[in-house]
């Protein structure tokens, strides 16, 4: 279905009324979906909050823009003034472009233990499997071919997409999100080394996470050996993410795709970790840190920042040089380190020459 083809529409006043932002031009102007300012078109709302994109304003074709005061005078078409355009973006686009409508009830297919309490506002989709004693929530949709092990708990308003795994006694807090192929509670790496074999650690921990997060797809999360591993409320997980054993994540934290974080590790509140970085484990990283993508974390972090470890991109023939001068770095170093000595001897033997030759007869 096209966007011009929604039945919803509302006037950009209204959106304005609704989201209680400044309203200048044409507010009987119909808008039905969001775009972007490149592409959009009639009925599209489109955002500006990167100032590289100002030149896209002059140009493009969307019905309407939600703009920052500071660019409210660059464009003649009708605009919402916000003090955030892309939050406020983001909450106009959840309006105009709301969830499809699910009806309650369990697919033919799905095999619910007798023992497990599904809501009657809940949703189970084909070959769904709900095993023993486990739990689910008023308005929960269960997609198909999920599997909610024994004695989970799946929250009100959770969905569950299609693929989904929970282990045994994984909790899921309520209005959490799990995109495809997440696969939550599998045991955790824990293993000890003796006569060259390796004992498997039971992992006896579980996974918990709270209110309001959601998980990628093929994103996977290890239960805790003893301990839980606990995401807190509004922690967003991209796709294809790792999260170790016993690891703690804090409330709203965002993990970009890719993210490896090994066991043990804290990260804390309100921390965003780019795309393809690896934590090693039982590290903490505090309340407030923004590491870079692909960046590499050895240690502690025990102040907040933004921290990377990764060299800007070069032409291959200069970043060829650049690797070449960083693998002497060592005996660079060693050979400063020789002439400070030896400069330091000199210094010293100069000294003494200038105070012997103070006493000296002239």
């Amino acid at each position: 279905m096209n966007h011009t083809d929604r039945a919803a529409s509302y006037t950009l006043a209204e959106l304005a009324r609704r989201f209680d932002l400044r309203l200048e031009g044409d507010g009987a102007i119909a808008i039905t979906h969001v775009g972007t300012l490149e592409n959009g078109g009639e009925g599209a709302i489109a955002f500006l909050a990167n100032p590289r994109y100002r030149g896209q304003l002059e140009t493009t074709r969307a019905s309407a823009v939600i703009v920052s005061p500071d660019d409210a005078a660059r464009t003649s078409r009708p605009r919402l003034v916000a003090r955030d355009p892309y939050a406020s973006f983001a909450r106009i686009a959840q309006f105009l472009h709301p969830a499809p409508a699910f009806e309650p009830g369990m697919d033919a297919t799905a095999r619910v233990d007798r023992t497990a309490a599904v809501a009657q506002s809940a949703r189970i989709g084909p070959y769904a499997v709900i095993e023993a004693r486990a739990r689910v929530g008023e308005r929960a949709q269960i997609g198909a071919h999920c599997v909610v092990g024994a004695d989970t708990s799946v929250g009100d308003d959770c969905v569950l997409n299609a693929h989904v795994t929970l282990y045994p006694r994984t909790v899921i807090g309520p209005r959490t999100v799990l995109h495809s192929g997440a696969v939550i509670g599998a045991d955790g790496f824990g293993l000890a080394e003796s006569d060259q074999r390796w004992i498997r650690i039971p992992q006896t921990g579980r996974v918990v996470i709270g209110a309001d997060c959601e998980i990628g797809a093929n994103t996977t999360i290890d239960r805790g050996t003893v301990d839980d591993t606990v995401l807190g409320d509004d922690v967003k997980l991209d796709n294809q993410i790792q999260i170790g054993h016993n690891c703690v994540i804090g409330d709203h934290t965002a993990l970009a795709g890719c993210v490896g974080v090994a066991g043990s590790t804290r990260i804390g509140r309100n921390c965003r970790i780019g795309g393809a970085a690896m934590i090693s484990g039982h590290l903490e990283i505090a309340d407030g840190t923004t590491v870079g993508g692909g960046s590499v974390v050895f240690s502690t972090i025990d102040s907040p920042g933004v921290y990377s470890s990764v060299m800007p991109l070069q032409p291959y023939r200069e970043w060829q040089k650049t690797a070449a001068q960083l693998r002497h770095l060592a005996q660079l170093r060693e050979r400063v380190a020789a002439l400070e000595r030896a400069l330091g001897d000199a210094d010293a033997g100069d000294s003494t020459l200038r105070d012997s030759n103070k006493g000296s007869a002239p």
